[in-house]
């Protein structure tokens, strides 16, 4: 067979190519390709999306809520698409959902935006590092205006250094928009690194646009301590009469819990003290169109809570480095379009009220899934909406 017509470089995307593609890999495997062919949109949508574009992967989506936000971008009551194929999960956050909002709703916050870029300057010795260092804080209005001029709505808003040797990173935090901001971030450094070395640079001996500092696809402290995409808090306090109802257990017993978790945290070296943040984010990407390898930062987070003297629980998550989109990648997909237009979050303006929704649903799975452990019902409830026996 010839192999070079279903994966040749190929711009057009269409129905027939698809085909082709499942014809050849299913001669060459033996497998059946029944459903991976099954799809409702044109694939003409898919540039920029997909290479070898073959079939559709398939994933159940759920809806969970109504979650009810007092926000600053999300307010009222919204129902969760949620794509995942663990039993039980939709179900978790949905009892959250329902005790959060019979206590009023959850308070949530988008309280820093940064999108990074750490290109790495490599000079003679220190000194020259140094020097160069200087150089940038005294030039930054002239990067800013270089590195803006590749995007209508990336902004620079500072430039991090950080000097270990001789070598010198520049951490760019640029606000991106309605997009994630990653490819935009990259070709607005590039162009002001280039504009950099045309300067000529004294004492430079290597110079590289990234060299892990921006720790793109990995979580790391340094965006904990700093942002990277939304940094967002979901807050609320739950009345004790609720917790005990909906719940099955106490403030107090959740509280316990919650510094148990801290120590196992610490000792595990873990980024994230919660207990399962990537669950109910990772379900949202999905279903949303958003770079499900942004997991990998977006799920770290800081879990805190206080039981107040009347018995009432408070409750918060942070999550540091939360990467959403309401426009560009995946986001306009018909599908996940759909879901995004679902909570209202399609296209400008729409990215902190996505981030809140995010938060606010991490929120739901954390007290519901704690309360499980506490309450003995961990176990029961997998067993009765989380097995799949064919």
């Amino acid at each position: 067979m010839n192999n070079k017509l279903p994966f040749s470089k190929d711009n057009n995307y269409t129905t027939e190519l698809a085909q082709q593609r499942r014809d050849f890999v299913s001669a060459l495997t033996g497998a059946t390709l029944e459903h991976l062919g099954k799809f409702s949109f044109d694939p003409s949508v898919l540039p920029g999306n997909i290479e070898n574009f073959a079939g559709v992967a398939q994933v159940p989506i759920g809806l969970a809520g109504p979650l009810k936000l007092l926000g600053e971008h999300a307010q009222g009551e919204f129902y969760v698409p949620m794509a995942t194929t663990e039993g039980t999960l939709v179900a978790s956050y949905n009892r959250g959902m329902k005790l959060t909002r019979e206590a009023g709703g959850i308070i949530t916050t988008v309280i820093d935006d940064a999108m990074q870029r750490a290109p790495l300057f490599v000079f003679e010795n220190a000194r020259y590092a140094r020097k160069f260092g200087e150089w940038i804080q005294n030039h930054f209005a002239e990067i800013k205006a270089k590195a803006e001029e590749t995007t209508k709505s990336g902004k620079l808003r500072d430039i991090e250094q950080y000097a270990v040797g001789k070598m010198r990173w520049l951490r760019f935090n640029f606000t991106t928009g309605d997009a994630a901001g990653q490819n935009m971030v990259t070709k607005a450094v590039h162009r002001a690194c280039f504009w950099l070395l045309e300067q000529g640079i004294e004492g430079l001996e290597h110079f590289t646009l990234a060299a892990n500092l921006d720790t793109d696809k990995k979580h790391s402290q340094i965006n904990t301590l700093q942002t990277r995409g939304k940094r967002v808090v979901a807050e609320i306090t739950m009345p004790k009469q609720l917790v005990e109802q909906v719940l099955h257990t106490s403030g107090k017993a959740l509280h316990y819990q919650r510094q148990l978790s801290n120590v196992g945290t610490l000792l595990g070296g873990a980024v994230n003290n919660g207990s399962h943040f990537a669950n109910g984010i990772t379900a949202v990407f999905i279903a949303t169109g958003q770079d499900v390898a942004n997991v990998a930062e977006s799920s770290a987070g800081i879990v805190h809570g206080e039981v107040k003297d009347n018995g009432d629980y408070y409750f918060s998550v942070t999550i540091p480095a939360l990467i959403v989109a309401t426009y560009g990648g995946g986001t306009g997909l018909p599908t996940q379009r759909e879901c995004l237009e679902i909570l209202g979050c399609y296209g400008a303006g729409k990215v902190n009220k996505l981030a809140e929704i995010v938060a606010a649903t991490v929120l739901c799975g954390e007290l519901s899934l704690s309360a499980a452990v506490v309450s003995n019902e961990w176990v029961a409830s997998h067993e009765q909406y989380g097995r799949n026996r064919p």
